[in-house]
């Protein structure tokens, strides 16, 4: 996919392919943004606190994953991964820096998945804690629905929601 232009509140974000060289890039957005999470929760040690660089660049070069970026100018201010898995596709490590959640980053980065998603695929599926209020609103009015709630490995209230797609 080539980086095509978006208009956020604080200008054009360019959505592109997050490689292996943005790795670092990623890795600092990831912390960044889900640090509020860890704090909401009192849940210091959550899988995207934890993962290594390596982890996450290992995971950018799998043929199975899908990544995208957002960059505003030269800096990275978010990202997203789709995790394939035979029929259904995971929507990980969605990602915006603090200062530019709220001003439609997500949601165009959120878009730029969805029209990857591989014909095959006919459920994609999430995980945000179940009182991430502003995480979940934004997934419900983008199709998603709640099938699930449930404690992670560390004990954090998770809610799963599932997308049925009708390719």
């Amino acid at each position: 996919m080539t980086a095509q232009p978006v208009t956020v509140q604080s200008g054009t974000v360019h959505i592109g392919a997050l490689t292996a060289e943005h790795a670092g890039e990623a890795l600092t957005v990831q912390r960044a943004a889900y640090v509020t999470e860890a704090q909401r929760y009192s849940a210091p040690d959550i899988p995207p606190l934890t993962e290594t660089l390596d982890e996450l660049r290992a995971e950018i070069e799998a043929s199975s994953v899908l990544a995208f970026g957002a960059w505003l100018g030269p800096r990275l201010v978010g990202a997203v991964r789709g995790r394939l898995d035979g029929d259904r596709m995971e929507v990980a490590r969605f990602v915006v820096a603090p200062d530019m959640q709220g001003r439609g980053v997500g949601r165009a980065l959120l878009d730029a998945i969805h029209d990857a998603v591989p014909a095959t695929v006919r459920t994609l599926w999430l995980i945000t804690g179940a009182d991430s209020v502003q995480n979940l609103r934004m997934y419900e009015r983008a199709g998603y629905r709640r099938v699930a709630d449930r404690k992670d490995s560390v004990g954090v209230a998770i809610t799963l929601l599932e997308k049925q797609l009708g390719h």
